[in-house]
C-alpha cells in the first residue's frame, strides 16, 4: 500500500483552514496531519508532524509564506508547498517569488467566507493540483535555479531526449510536416502547471535578436499574468509583456495572454500586420486563456511558418490546436517527461505523433532558434 501524502494546512483564516482540511480529507491517499494559523507555528510543527506538503497562505502575520519557503529550502528540503494567494498585484508578485523559491504551484484564495462556497472553489482548483502532485511529487529541495525541476521524484518511462518523434497520427501528420517551409516566422507556446518556472529557465536562453514574435498562453488568473510578464521581462534579453487588445505583434517581443481572456491573432485592416485580439469567448478545456484557441488562430495566418511549443502542465489543452497547426505545416516541439512538473499537456501530442522534437527543458530554446535561423 502506498504511503499517504501527509499535509499541513497553513492559513490565518479559520474558515479557509476548515475548508482546505475537509477537501484534502476527501482525496484518497491524503492525510491532514495538522493546521497552523501562521508561518511561525507551521515551522514549529514541521519537525514533529513530518508533512510531505504544505498548503501555504502567502500573506500571514508573524511569518509569511515566502519566509516559510525560505525555511523549507534550508531546513526541510524534502517538503513541498502549494501556495494560496489573493487576487491582487502584490499577491501576484509574491506568488512569482514563491514559485522561484520552489513552490509546486498556487491557487487563488476563495473570495467568499461562506464555507460551502469555499469548498466548491477548492474542489475545482485545489483537488486536481493535489492529485497531480501525488503522481509526480516535487519538493522544494528538488528544485533548482528559478524553481525548475532538477530530477524526477516519481518513476518515469524513458523518452528520447531529442530527435524526430515517431509519427503515429496517420496521413494528416505527414501531410502537415511536408508543408513546413524551413524557417518559422512566429513561435507560439502553451504551458500550465510548473510553467512560470519553466519559462523563467527557458526564455532567458533566447537571444534578443530572435527575429520573430512569441505568443504565449500560460494558464493563470487575471493580474498574475502581468506579474509573470514583468518577472520574465527582467530576466530575458527579449522584451516580455502582457498582451494588449489591438496591438500589432512585433519581432523580438513575447506576448503573454492575460488571465481571464482568450487571445487570438487577427489581420489588420490593411492586411499587412497581425494584431492581438482579446475576447471573452467561452473557456476551452476549462481554460481561459486556452492554448487551443490561440494555436488555431496562429495556424490561420502562418501556414508552414510556425514553431509551436507544448510544455509542462495538467490536462490536454493544446492538443487539438496542435493537430490544426500540424496539418498546416507547423514545426512542433514538446517538453520531455523527465523535465515536466506535470507531464500532461505534452503527453497526448507526443503519443499522437504530432511532435517533431521531444527535448528536455534546457534544450527547448536551442530547438526554437534552429527552427527560425
Amino acid at each position: 500500500m502506498l504511503k499517504k501524502i501527509r499535509t499541513l494546512v497553513v492559513d490565518d483564516t479559520i474558515v479557509y483552514r476548515k475548508a482546505v482540511s475537509d477537501i484534502l480529507g476527501e482525496i484518497p491517499g491524503v492525510e491532514v496531519v495538522g493546521v497552523a494559523h501562521n508561518g511561525k507555528i507551521a515551522v514549529s510543527k514541521i519537525k514533529s508532524l513530518k508533512p510531505d506538503l504544505l498548503t501555504l497562505d502567502i500573506e500571514m502575520p508573524e511569518m509569511n509564506g515566502i519566509e516559510v519557503l525560505d525555511y523549507l529550502r534550508q531546513h526541510a528540503p524534502d517538503v513541498s508547498a502549494i501556495m494560496v494567494s489573493t487576487l491582487t498585484s502584490e499577491g501576484g508578485d509574491m506568488t512569482m517569488k514563491a514559485l522561484e523559491l520552489g513552490a509546486y504551484d498556487f491557487i487563488l484564495k476563495p473570495s467568499t467566507t461562506n464555507i460551502s462556497e469555499s469548498k466548491k472553489h477548492l474542489r475545482a482548483h485545489l483537488a486536481p493540483l493535489i492529485k497531480a502532485f501525488m503522481t509526480g511529487r516535487t519538493t522544494v529541495g528538488s528544485m533548482g535555479k528559478n524553481g525548475t525541476k532538477l530530477r524526477p521524484t516519481a518513476p518515469v518511462r524513458p523518452r528520447p531526449a531529442n530527435g524526430p518523434q515517431r509519427r503515429t497520427a496517420g496521413a494528416a501528420a505527414g501531410r502537415g510536416a511536408s508543408l513546413h517551409q524551413g524557417k518559422s516566422e512566429i513561435v507560439t507556446i502553451g504551458i500550465s502547471t510548473g510553467g512560470p518556472n519553466a519559462l523563467a529557465r527557458m526564455m532567458p536562453m533566447l537571444p534578443a535578436d530572435l527575429g520573430v514574435p512569441l505568443v504565449i498562453v500560460q494558464h493563470m488568473p487575471p493580474v498574475f499574468t502581468r506579474s509573470l510578464a514583468n518577472s520574465l521581462n527582467a530576466k530575458c534579453a527579449l522584451r516580455v509583456k502582457e498582451a494588449e487588445n489591438g496591438e500589432a505583434i512585433q519581432a523580438n517581443v513575447a506576448y503573454i495572454a492575460p488571465g481571464g481572456k482568450q487571445m487570438k491573432l487577427v489581420a489588420s485592416a490593411d492586411g499587412l500586420n497581425r494584431l492581438i485580439r482579446l475576447t471573452n469567448d467561452p473557456p476551452e478545456n476549462s481554460c481561459r486563456p486556452s492554448a487551443d484557441y490561440l494555436f488555431r488562430s496562429v495556424a490561420d495566418y502562418y501556414v508552414g511558418r510556425t514553431t509551436a511549443v507544448i510544455m509542462t502542465g495538467m490536462g490536454s489543452d493544446g492538443t487539438s490546436g496542435l493537430q490544426v497547426l500540424k496539418q498546416k505545416g507547423a514545426f512542433i516541439i514538446g517538453q520531455n517527461q523527465n523535465s515536466c512538473v506535470v507531464y500532461g499537456m505534452p503527453k497526448a501530442p507526443a503519443e499522437l505523433g504530432l511532435v517533431d522534437r521531444v527535448v528536455p527543458l534546457d534544450k527547448i530554446a536551442a530547438e526554437i532558434v534552429k527552427s527560425i535561423k
